[in-house]
């Protein structure tokens, strides 16, 4: 199965450099249009089989863009796909935050630690497996070979930590772009499925990249 997860697009906060978290931003215009217009190109000719969308406004709104919903095509809104719920810091800046001793103990985790009145990446890693599960169910039975996500940046990263084996801080995608991951899905003797990737690209395609 190939799997394409795109972050929506730009956003007041993103602008600003707040933590959004599981705040119902929605996308800021004019600001977000170019980029939703390049993604809409990008994916012009994609036919995909199952759409999974984060129910927060922004990524509804990125999905509605790319104009990729056709009718007949199963359309998922996921809360498992939000972004990690940043809890204290959500609404602030890093100026806000810096001098917090839970919070450079959170940057110095690499996101590990819990956040005040939020989650860990664990715990993001926890509800993104448990969607995993559902995906390759239903692909198994609709026999889905492409499939569309609409998430968040922090997701994304996650999605790219566990398919691209990266670091941390390699794995971020600017708003309205993405990544490409071809999958298998394979089922050992106990039942227990895992994903192993054969490939990843950016999305949209880079000018330079090998076809």
């Amino acid at each position: 199965m190939e799997l394409v997860a795109v972050r929506h697009g730009i956003t007041a906060w993103n602008l600003e450099r707040r933590y959004q978290g599981q705040q119902d931003i929605p996308l800021l215009f004019p600001d977000a249009e170019a980029g939703l217009l390049a993604l809409r190109e990008a994916l012009a000719d994609e036919r995909f089989d199952a759409i999974y969308s984060s129910d927060l406004n922004r990524c509804q709104q990125t999905l509605k863009w790319a104009e990729v919903a056709k009718p007949g095509v199963p359309l998922t809104l996921e809360p498992r796909l939000r972004e990690l719920d940043f809890g204290e810091y959500e609404g602030k800046v890093y100026d806000e935050l810096k001098d917090l001793p839970h919070y450079r103990a959170w940057i110095d985790s690499v996101g590990e630690l819990q956040i005040p009145g939020g989650e860990s990446a664990a715990q993001l890693r926890e509800r993104l497996d448990a969607w995993l599960h559902d995906v390759a169910t239903n692909a198994q039975a609709g026999d889905h070979k492409k499939v569309l996500t609409v998430t968040h940046g922090g997701v994304i990263r996650e999605l790219r930590r566990r398919f691209e084996t990266i670091h941390f801080w390699d794995g971020s995608v600017s708003q309205a772009q993405g990544r490409r991951w071809k999958l298998s899905y394979y089922t050992d003797a106990n039942g227990q499925g895992e994903w192993q990737c054969s490939s990843s690209s950016a999305v949209p395609a880079l000018a330079n990249a090998t076809p």
